[in-house]
């Protein structure tokens, strides 16, 4: 049975009005990402941290999912094999266009973590960093985040899966950031079909079998229907 791994990065969500990191305006050239997202810079100032986050936060449900979001829903729903959707993204808009079983390796932006005991819970619209934990009470509330330095989630069950695909995809990711962008590696090496779909060839385009370049709205949904046989 026909497995397909896809993994989707800030590109896909790029035409919702969220923005990417490496662009020459992306997060990563107006940020000092050291102080925003980082466990270092939350202990050092959780205030400025919080502020970063709620506005993302709010920033991701003023956005709606576009036309790419909607095709690889439409995946999930229609091809008769397994469709494993793995995103960086910490927006929710594949769910919102109705994707189910989404991973999210990087966290959630609407989801919030306790730093003392673990405990997480759907994130109020706005965090400060005085709210108690509802579990332990500890004042410890953080955005649900991977932050530099911290670990993916669940990251077993996504080799796990990987090691079973049939077809490896990233879509609107740069490819660059770790362990992620070891993911064409790996495919390679198991002889797993790849393709990057992005708006342009990224820097690790010669990892890829094949690509598809565009805007994701126009890209992914051909893709989709013609694996879909549209």
């Amino acid at each position: 049975m026909d497995s397909i791994f896809i993994l989707t990065g800030a590109g896909i969500s790029a035409e919702s009005g969220l923005g990417t990191f490496r662009d020459k305006d992306g997060l990563w050239t107006r940020y000092d990402l050291s102080r925003v997202a980082t466990p270092e810079g939350f202990r050092a100032d959780p205030a400025l941290v919080h502020d970063f986050y709620n506005m993302r936060r709010n920033n991701c449900l003023d956005a709606a999912p576009n036309a790419a979001h909607a095709a690889l829903a439409r995946l999930g729903r229609d091809h008769p094999g397994e469709v494993t959707l793995v995103t960086q993204n910490v927006d929710d808009l594949h769910e919102r266009a109705g994707s189910t079983g989404v991973i999210h390796m990087h966290g959630e932006l609407r989801r919030a973590l306790c730093a003392a005991c673990g405990h997480r819970w759907p994130a109020p619209e706005r965090m400060r960093p005085e709210e108690a934990c509802p579990s332990c009470g500890r004042p410890a509330t953080r955005p649900d985040i991977v932050w530099f330095g911290e670990m993916p989630y669940r990251m077993d069950e996504i080799l796990e899966r990987l090691a079973r695909a049939t077809l490896f995809v990233v879509i609107g990711s740069s490819g660059e950031v770790y362990p992620a962008a070891g993911f064409v590696d790996e495919a390679a090496a198991q002889g797993i079909p790849t393709l990057e779909i992005n708006l342009e060839p990224s820097g690790r385009r010669g990892l890829f079998d094949r690509g598809l370049y565009g805007p994701a709205t126009e890209v992914v949904p051909r893709w989709v229907a013609g694996l879909l046989g549209d």
